[in-house]
């Protein structure tokens, strides 16, 4: 595994510092990081679709069925609880200040995992030969010239909750959670850049759902680049992975835990997709995502827990996120 990653920074240095087009994903654990020059991918394996830049030259949508099914089956609370009273022994420990906890949920549906990618209306899709799709709304890195910037997403609400805007934003827990994980991609992006400072801090973001909007409270970290880059975004990311919004602060200790508490394979969930046109470079969280496996789908969602954390309420999140990424249903959603 440690070749792959190696053969995978190497790749992307060297492709980064002759500005040659490239496309590529990195798993959660760095183990099974790929990369393609845009040239030599397949769009009948892979479409992707980040922010505007695509392979993905369909100019006609699969018609949907009439009635969407969409069923999905979460864990029970009480397995739940096991898995988050475990984090929390290991927050109220101090082994940690914020552990983000993720569970699969099977699904049942009638729409193919294509359909699902044509239709989401998420800013950062993919679609990976058959066995996952991924319809993200969070940026990871975007790189523009010498400016490097995060846009770390931490808390969510369902926007029809009176106030909701005013709620998750005042709320003490929610602001504790995402002042952590600020710092952490401070500190992170101050490990490839020479200046870096808070651009935005706790604005909000819609997203909408196919049976309610959620509100989504995310961050702007920039900094610039030293002049010796050149280019090397394979080391960069190497230094910066996995993403600080998708483990908890401290990292290392926190990869730990999670991998204690959760008991399950992320895989690709969690990781990062992203491109590089010759001269700018954006990649995209992989979080909202539908993966085949054997015989059922898979959708994995999780969420930020701190010591302040409630479990119904986390455990709440979790299942809203478990959504199709369509701001209308065509006739009904089931």
């Amino acid at each position: 595994m440690e070749n792959a990653a190696g053969d995978f920074t190497e790749k992307l240095n060297e492709w980064g510092k002759a500005k040659t087009p490239f496309f590529f994903l990195v798993d959660y654990q760095f183990q099974k990081p790929q990369a393609w020059q845009l040239d030599e991918l397949d769009p009948n394996e892979i479409l992707f679709n980040l922010n505007g830049f695509s392979n993905d030259v369909a100019l006609l949508r699969d018609e949907l069925p009439e009635h969407i099914r969409f069923d999905k089956h979460p864990l029970s609370f009480e397995a739940y609880q096991a898995k988050f009273d475990c984090v929390l022994r290991h927050l109220n420990a101090g082994n940690s200040f914020l552990v983000n906890l993720s569970v699969p949920t099977p699904i049942d549906t009638n729409l193919t995992l294509e359909q699902i990618f044509r239709h989401s209306e998420a800013p950062y899709r993919l679609l990976f030969k058959n066995r996952f799709v991924c319809f993200s709304p969070e940026l990871f890195v975007r790189i523009q010239g010498n400016r490097i910037a995060s846009f770390p997403m931490k808390g969510t609400i369902d926007a029809s909750i009176p106030n909701a805007e005013q709620v998750i934003l005042s709320d003490d827990k929610e602001a504790a959670e995402h002042a952590t994980i600020v710092d952490l991609i401070r500190n992170d992006l101050s490990m490839v850049a020479e200046k870096v400072w808070v651009e935005r801090y706790r604005y909000i973001d819609r997203i909408q759902t196919s049976d309610k909007t959620l509100l989504q409270v995310s961050s702007e970290i920039a900094g610039i680049l030293p002049a010796t880059f050149d280019g090397q975004y394979g080391d960069l990311l190497k230094k910066l992975l996995p993403a600080g919004s998708i483990t908890g602060a401290p990292k290392p200790r926190t990869l730990e835990i999670i991998q204690e508490a959760e008991d399950y394979n992320r895989g690709y969930y969690t990781g990062i997709m992203g491109y590089f046109d010759g001269t700018n470079f954006e990649s995209a969280v992989m979080i909202r995502f539908i993966e085949q496996q054997e015989d059922r789908l898979v959708f994995k969602s999780g969420g930020g827990i701190t010591a302040r954390s409630n479990a119904s309420s986390e455990y709440q999140e979790i299942v809203d996120k478990v959504y199709l990424p369509f701001s209308y249903a065509p006739h009904a959603v089931l």
